[in-house]
């Protein structure tokens, strides 16, 4: 089985699957959401210092909530990966809450889970955009063939192994190339303010 990742012309497939979901209750659709989000969602509540056994129930609650609240999910307002996480970042929020003052959270906490703000603050757009163009400096920085191996790995989400096919090199290169690339980047954004 194929699955499309989201192209920069705007057309997201993961809110194509959720809607599928939502209207014609797609198993199929929801297996692929499953199958690429579930591991993500688990890896980012483990960053955010849950242990494993909490990221793994937190992750496979996000995805059940993504399956029951599907109709809730507005391809306008944001993109599915944006709505998964919110979904994921609000369960983590409230298991802590949870833990530190041992009572259960509200139904009303638990439907305003899934509703997504998705304007950051006035002082949060001004230091993204501060962030994003020294990025784009440091990324300017690199030699071309690693600035390749950036691109297709982070912007395009492609795996290694992808990578390594793709430009017909060894995948001990593309991993190379990609540790070379990180090393210098965090070395430029470590020394600008």
């Amino acid at each position: 089985m194929s699955v499309e990742k989201p192209g920069r012309a705007g057309r997201d497939p993961w809110a194509e699957r959720i809607v599928s979901i939502a209207t014609r209750q797609d198993r199929s659709a929801f297996a692929e959401l499953f199958n690429h989000f579930a591991p993500r969602v688990k890896a980012f509540i483990r960053r955010k210092g849950a242990s494993d056994s909490q990221a793994e129930e937190i992750a496979q609650e996000a995805m059940l909530a993504v399956w029951r609240k599907a109709q809730l999910f507005d391809p306008a307002a944001s993109g599915a990966a944006t709505w998964i996480f919110t979904i994921a970042r609000n369960l983590r929020i409230d298991a802590i809450r949870r833990e530190s003052r041992g009572g259960a959270i509200r139904v009303d906490e638990v439907e305003a889970e899934y509703q997504v703000d998705e304007m950051p603050a006035a002082d949060e757009r001004m230091a993204a955009g501060q962030s994003e163009a020294r990025l784009r400096e440091a990324l300017s920085t690199l030699p071309r063939e690693q600035l390749k191996v950036i691109e297709m790995s982070f912007f395009e989400d492609k795996a290694h192994s992808e990578i390594a096919e793709t430009l017909r090199i060894p995948l001990g290169t593309v991993k190379s190339r990609a540790r070379l690339a990180m090393k210098r980047l965090r070395a430029l954004l470590e020394l600008d303010p």
